[in-house]
């Protein structure tokens, strides 16, 4: 069975096709570019390059966030069409996750994190479970830093705390501030989210996978223009 994998929810766009036993194909770039314009372009390449045809596929697994809001967006929608154009599972991934599976294997504490400005970060914390997974030890969220690492350091009760993702570097100083020798930091290729990462975790799951319909993106915040929208609609309601 072939599964189709996409993440474009932040400025890395991934795309892969994998089955069971081998990656037959990993696109992977970490540029400022437009994922809406290329997304398409990099399936359909990855499709050609391992003969893969689109009614061959056995589902599609898709980055869901959190991440940036177009971003998500793109991803979730284009693994839609395709999944109800195609009547096929499709399983939403979340984004941090993604990220961890980098460091399965790691003996300690494994925290992804993204940049969520005015000192948050998006954010979960993982452990090994076998080499080829990590599990979810407390639910990801968007939450302050200075407020994270006390949670985290109570969490890993001693163990070293390995952080991952592209905007580590934005954070590391407050993070070896706040944790000392204890923050352990990846090298810059273990930061990327990788498409057959997303493709193994759908894999797992595509017995439960959701039709196209029920797919949903998982911000963990409202944009800031629906934040905006609804404290002006309640401001608003206020004054009536």
């Amino acid at each position: 069975m072939r599964v189709l994998a996409i993440d474009t929810s932040n400025l890395v766009l991934s795309v892969a096709v994998v089955d069971e036993e081998r990656v037959l194909a990993e696109m992977t770039t970490n540029q400022q570019k437009n994922h809406s314009t290329r997304l398409m372009d990099c399936i359909s390449e990855l499709l050609d390059a391992t003969d893969t045809l689109p009614e061959q596929l056995g589902g599609i697994g898709v980055a869901k966030g959190p991440g940036s809001y177009t971003g998500v967006r793109i991803g979730v929608a284009t693994a839609k069409s395709m999944a109800w154009s195609l009547n096929l599972p499709v399983v939403g991934i979340s984004s941090l996750q993604a990220v961890a599976m980098n460091a399965a294997g790691f003996p300690g504490l494994i925290v992804p994190l993204f940049d969520a400005r005015r000192g948050q970060v998006y954010s979960g914390c993982y452990r090994t479970d076998g080499l080829d997974f990590v599990a979810l030890q407390e639910s990801e969220k968007i939450i302050l830093l200075q407020e994270w690492l006390p949670a985290l350091r109570e969490q890993a009760q001693g163990d070293p705390i390995l952080f991952l993702g592209e905007d580590v570097r934005l954070h590391r100083e407050a993070i070896v501030q706040g944790l000392g020798e204890q923050a352990r930091f990846a090298t810059p290729a273990h930061n990327h989210p990788r498409a057959a990462h997303i493709g193994y975790l759908a894999m797992r799951r595509l017995q439960e996978g959701k039709n196209a319909h029920e797919l949903v993106p998982e911000y963990l915040q409202l944009a800031e223009a629906e934040a905006k929208w609804l404290a002006q609609k309640q401001e608003g309601s206020a004054k009536e």
